[in-house]
């Protein structure tokens, strides 16, 4: 499944710069506030540019960036943060306790991306690190961003069963918050099978990385309609998606590393 597969799930962004917080975010009731807020168009030409900004090609309505980029000038903008991981190395930039660990206390990896699983185990916890994550989702308003994409959302099932969908969830929930409160709307990245609780988590569109490849894209469709945004790695996998959701969602293939324009093994490829 796509979600699991994270060998191809998602970039790198810029690291994390803030310290977490020891401040307290409430949890808002999301469905009060979705309504007040624009998802991406839909069935929109997309680029994803996680891995460095650059001039979208022509046509493009709807791009990614990560949170440190800006915005691209007169498209719908989402704005990428690594909500539930610490960047590559930068561990040290949150509280040690909020970095999840095993029984022996060693910091548990996503070893694909040497990434440190943040714990969002516990309400007091997740209060802490929505702290510092929706401090970079004001940035995103702040610069002008229209959504926000807060990634690795299916970090629990890396978790060795240390956190739960639950957990996921719960935090989830207070990042929609934070975003409709800055009047921008929240994609759900992958876990296709949180997908059907979207409206309970106040999740307002869907970013699905490989959907195709992995025949998961009508999961996403049966909560999200036609407001979902595929990313494929590989021509088979675009050309999955393209069959049987061309006429319908966003889809672009990029290549793995989500390269900038004129870089090495730069990919982008559409219908």
């Amino acid at each position: 499944m796509s979600n699991l597969n994270t060998a191809s799930r998602k970039l790198t962004g810029a690291a994390i710069g803030a310290a977490a917080l020891t401040g307290s975010l409430l949890v808002q009731a999301p469905s009060t506030q979705a309504a007040t807020v624009t998802p991406p168009p839909t069935h929109a030409a997309f680029d994803y540019q996680i891995g460095g900004a650059y001039t979208p090609p022509r046509g493009v309505k709807v791009v990614t960036r990560d949170h440190t980029a800006s915005p691209a000038a007169g498209l719908y903008n989402i704005c990428y943060v690594n909500a539930f991981q610490a960047q590559p190395g930068a561990e040290k930039d949150w509280d040690a306790d909020l970095l999840l660990r095993d029984s022996a206390g060693k910091v548990v990896y996503d070893e694909d991306w040497g990434e440190a699983l943040l714990d969002v185990g516990t309400d007091a916890k997740r209060q802490r690190i929505a702290g510092t994550i929706g401090a970079q989702i004001d940035d995103c308003r702040s610069k002008g961003f229209q959504a926000v994409e807060p990634d690795n959302y299916d970090s629990y099932t890396r978790s060795g069963n240390r956190l739960t969908a639950n957990n996921a969830q719960a935090f989830i929930k207070l990042l929609s918050a934070r975003a409709h409160a800055d009047g921008l709307a929240i994609g759900q990245k992958n876990t296709s099978e949180l997908a059907g609780n979207r409206k309970a988590n106040g999740l307002d569109f869907a970013v699905a990385e490989e959907c195709g490849q992995y025949n998961e894209c009508g999961d996403y469709t049966g909560a999200f309609g036609n407001n979902v945004i595929v990313i494929e790695y590989t021509d088979a996998g675009r050309s999955k998606a393209c069959r049987g959701w061309g006429g319908t969602l966003s889809i672009v293939q990029r290549d793995v590393d989500v390269s900038p324009a004129g870089a090495r093994g730069y990919v982008r490829k559409t219908y």
